[in-house]
């Protein structure tokens, strides 16, 4: 009875938590709730341990929930295969963590249920909130025990192997002498030009380049659609609210606040069962006279209160409204000012001496502060009922109609025109939305020629589609193209010819001849930079990649290497590689050498468990 106090008092308004996370079910609560509609035929076999159909389409399920995605969009097979996958490493986890004797005690578990977030209200684990949430996942205590235990043996098989990756110092100073190592280069940039603009396009070369690459040159199926949009915010120019509305709701907010009343209560309650009611009263009148005479009331709780929760709170039982407490509390409460201890209230609980320690009365602002926030708030409320009534009527019409002339009549909704569009979407709010694209290259649209289900593209706009006209996939006419095809093949001759210009420059520069003419012919000249690292950001990424895939340059070079290399935009490079500079563990920041310690010991853990995983597929018998 004293706990129902507590659970009741903790506001104005009882808290009822029922948030539950369903992360942690995921993984194998889905079970409980398909299994009764799949055969229990067996997918696979596992060192004679059975894999079957219903656990596959639980697998199944918790992979496209973990993904967040329709199982339509993916390939079915593949999905299959993946859950399929999922199942059988841990079917081979679970076997070696067995066969390894690991075990995982009862306090682990119950440690591991304690501090499960869905079993907890305000932190606190709740006996009979887990039970309940167990239950609605189709689980006993005992089967969710168990589920757990597999899991966890199979995370600690798991972190065995992990855990023992380790990084020495001198792993750490190889990797941190080429993570921090920089280079001293310069180079060369041949861009494209107009070098070759006095050169003829061979006709010929546009005609084999036209039939060699059509889809290059097809033009995808398009549509144009007719379409209705149900619009939320035309609705709020419809519908209009008078004053005379705005101050009743005013009127009645006011009343509800005004009326809403949060007391906080302490109590030190008396056991009338031992020597009697009138004992406990006289008891308690004793209690307050000592309170009277200036004592704690705190200290006198954590004497007297036989209701030891509270009485470690300094009594406090939390607040009411004036409907959490039993009457003759409420109305003892009703009479008190703060700071006031009751004379002794008798209760189903027991007697109590009652202390009201804080008072709120809701205040409630003037009219004119609130007037267009209930105005609006009214509007809202009328516009969102004439909304969901129009989308039910708009998604009948779609469904018993073959055009979207009757939803015109009905709804006074105008009927629109899409541009054409392809499935990849135009540049509308409707032909860009990917529903309306699904919808439009569908059987129903192209072919049955009926009106689309309602498709909402947001909370407050949906939309009905119709076919207009279909223009089906076509290879544009070479005339139609022909200039871009010579744009296209001019491109290549540039690059081509930059191409050509860089290898002799390269060629000469390899054979230590001068390349000044070349270069002034040009108008390039080299760009030097000092100390560049990995990951600079104020140069071209093409460019600084290549300078750190180049062998550092030998005695014999002359002190430098050469490559060179097309960009992606057509530009030539020559890098001429002049010093390699090593880096050091010593230079990164403390921080950094955590990261990278960390970086590293995670990468070779996750190895070592990969290795674990090869060696048990290898060596298991899957049938």
């Amino acid at each position: 009875m004293l706990q129902t106090i507590r659970d009741n008092s903790q506001g104005v308004v009882a808290k009822i938590i029922i948030g539950f996370i369903i992360g942690i079910f995921a993984l194998f609560g889905a079970e409980s709730i398909v299994g009764g509609f799949f055969s229990s035929n067996n997918v696979t076999s596992v060192n004679g341990e059975d894999i079957t159909e219903q656990e596959l389409a639980v697998s199944i399920q918790n992979l496209m929930a973990s993904i967040g995605a329709n199982v339509q969009d993916f390939d079915e097979e593949l999905l299959r295969e993946i859950a399929l996958g999922q199942l059988i490493e841990d079917k081979l986890l679970l076997q070696a963590a067995r066969e390894s004797g690991m075990v995982i005690s009862d306090d682990s578990l119950d440690r591991e249920i304690l501090r499960t977030p869905q079993f907890q209200l305000g932190g606190v684990f709740d006996n009979d909130l887990a039970r309940r949430t167990m239950a609605a996942q189709g689980y006993t205590p005992q089967l969710y025990r168990a589920e757990l235990a597999e899991r966890m043996l199979m995370g600690q098989l798991a972190n065995a192997y992990a855990a023992t990756a380790f990084v020495t110092d001198a792993d750490l100073q190889r990797v941190a002498e080429l993570q921090t190592q920089t280079r001293d280069f310069r180079f060369l940039s041949i861009p494209l030009g107009n070098r070759t603009l006095g050169e003829a396009v061979n006709p010929e070369d546009i005609q084999a380049y036209y039939d060699n690459n059509p889809a290059e040159f097809t033009t995808p199926e398009q549509v144009s659609l007719d379409y209705v949009i149900l619009d939320k915010e035309q609705i709020f120019n419809e519908v209009e609210v008078d004053e005379q509305r705005v101050r009743q709701q005013y009127e009645t907010e006011r009343s509800e606040a005004v009326s809403s009343v949060e007391r906080r209560v302490s109590h030190i309650l008396f056991d009338p069962s031992a020597d009697g009611e009138q004992a406990a009263i006289t008891q308690a009148a004793a209690v307050r006279e000592r309170l009277d005479a200036g004592e704690d009331f705190g200290e006198l709780a954590r004497e007297f209160s036989i209701d030891d929760v509270s009485a470690q709170d300094d009594g406090d039982i939390g607040y009411t409204d004036g409907s959490v407490f039993p009457p003759e509390m409420e109305s003892a409460l009703a009479e008190l000012e703060v700071g006031q201890v009751s004379e002794p209230v008798v209760s189903e609980f027991g007697v109590h001496l009652l202390k009201l320690t804080e008072y709120d009365v809701q205040e409630f602002p003037e009219f004119d502060e609130v007037a267009e926030r209930i105005e609006r708030e009214l509007k809202q409320a009328e516009v969102d009922q004439l909304y969901f009534s129009r989308l039910e009527t708009l998604a009948n019409l779609a469904f018993e109609t073959f055009d979207l002339q009757a939803i015109n009549e009905e709804l006074g909704l105008p009927v629109q025109t899409t541009e054409f569009f392809g499935t990849a979407g135009g540049t509308g709010v409707v032909s860009s939305n990917p529903a309306v694209l699904d919808a439009a290259f569908s059987e129903d649209i192209l072919e049955q020629d009926l009106n689309s289900d309602v498709i909402e593209l947001n909370d407050s706009r949906a939309v009905v589609v119709h076919l207009n006209d279909y223009r089906p996939a076509a290879l544009q006419p070479l005339d139609e193209v022909r200039a871009d095809i010579a744009v296209a093949l001019r491109t290549d001759m540039e690059r081509a010819r930059a191409r050509a210009i860089g290898e002799q420059i390269l060629e000469r520069l390899a054979n230590g001849e001068s390349v000044d003419d070349m270069l002034s012919a040009e108008s390039i000249a080299w760009d030097t930079r000092q100390n560049i690292n990995r990951n600079q950001f104020d140069m071209n990424t093409e460019i600084v990649r290549n300078a750190f895939s180049m062998s550092a340059p030998a005695e014999s070079d002359s002190g430098s290497s050469l490559q060179g290399f097309q960009l992606n935009n057509g530009a030539f490079v020559i890098i001429d590689l002049q010093a390699v500079n090593p880096g050091s563990l010593e230079a990164l920041p403390e921080g950094q050498r955590q990261q990278l310690a960390a970086g590293l010991m995670e990468s070779r853990g996750r190895n070592t468990f990969d290795g674990l995983m090869s060696n048990l597929q290898r060596t298991a018998d899957i049938r």
